[in-house]
């Protein structure tokens, strides 16, 4: 899927040549994520529909995206976006590609918005205080403790992250299970630094990687204990779960660059009709 805010930037806002300018004062580190994002964002002047009109209009989403997520639903596992961008904005494009039952599926943690009804500003209310303003690696750090929570016997949960752009890097050392879109930022970065990941080009790569792990899984450890896939690394936080502990999984996928689409915060067992395990799985894309 494409930048649903470099959209609105590109016919509301500031304009494609200043937009490219401040991504290059990002990528340089002159400027924080948040700084330019808020000038960015506060460029645009355009009601919140007539800006949604243009996104119908130009936007394109994996087609594979709506098969994935109904293997999520058909499995039990809960798919959640994660996103640098506006959740008022991004729950509004899953109503309108999803449908609204579909994508009330689907929890958003993303920031919050002040929009008024004029159009004439677009205030972003950021998730954390930092200079992302969303940090992806404290929600999925967020994600693991209410998942703790949630889980009895000392579950461990298994964080399956989805990205590919700039604001998906401080997230990917927090995965145990890293997907990095093919030629895109995120896997330059694993690249540069050495981190672990599998690179996909669209969510049918996903799906059919994902069944792979969930097969390895249940044939290494039969649904219990430690996870196959597990990265100490993420997880030294936790306490050393018991042997008899049940595995959880939980998947995480962003998109493009500054893209907003990402999935965390809900978690539920996974129940596989063909494959036989107690684990448990959640779904979160980050956009």
């Amino acid at each position: 899927m494409q930048d649903t805010g470099h959209i609105l930037f590109d016919h509301h806002g500031c304009g494609s040549k200043k937009r490219e300018l401040l991504d290059e004062q990002i990528k340089t580190g002159e400027r924080s994520f948040r700084d330019v994002s808020e000038e960015m964002w506060g460029s645009l002047n355009v009601p919140f529909d007539d800006g949604f009109e243009v996104m119908e209009k130009s936007l394109e989403i994996d087609p594979d995206f709506h098969v994935f997520h109904q293997f999520c639903l058909k499995n039990d596992i809960p798919f959640n976006v994660i996103s640098a961008g506006l959740k008022p904005v991004l729950r509004r494009v899953l109503d309108a590609f999803l449908g609204e039952e579909e994508s009330s599926h689907i929890d958003i943690v993303a920031n919050d918005a002040e929009i008024k009804p004029d159009g004439s500003e677009w205030k972003p209310i950021w998730r954390h205080d930092t200079e992302l303003g969303h940090d992806k690696a404290l929600s999925i750090q967020e994600a693991r403790r209410e998942a703790e929570l949630e889980c009895e016997d000392g579950t461990i949960p298994l964080i399956v992250f989805i990205g590919d752009g700039v604001s998906d890097l401080p997230a990917a050392r927090e995965a145990d299970v890293l997907f990095a879109r093919r030629g895109l930022r995120l896997e330059e970065y694993c690249q540069e630094n050495k981190i672990s990941y599998i690179p996909f080009d669209t969510f049918a790569d996903i799906q059919k990687k994902l069944q792979e792990i969930m097969e390895e899984d249940q044939r290494k450890t039969g649904g219990r204990g430690k996870p196959a896939r597990f990265n100490p690394r993420a997880n030294l936080w936790r306490r050393v779960s018991s042997r008899t502990a049940v595995p959880r999984y939980v998947i995480m996928s962003p998109s493009k660059e500054e893209k907003m689409f990402l999935w965390p915060e809900a978690f539920s067992e996974l129940k596989t009709p063909a494959i036989e395990t107690s684990k448990q799985l959640v779904a979160e894309v980050a956009v």
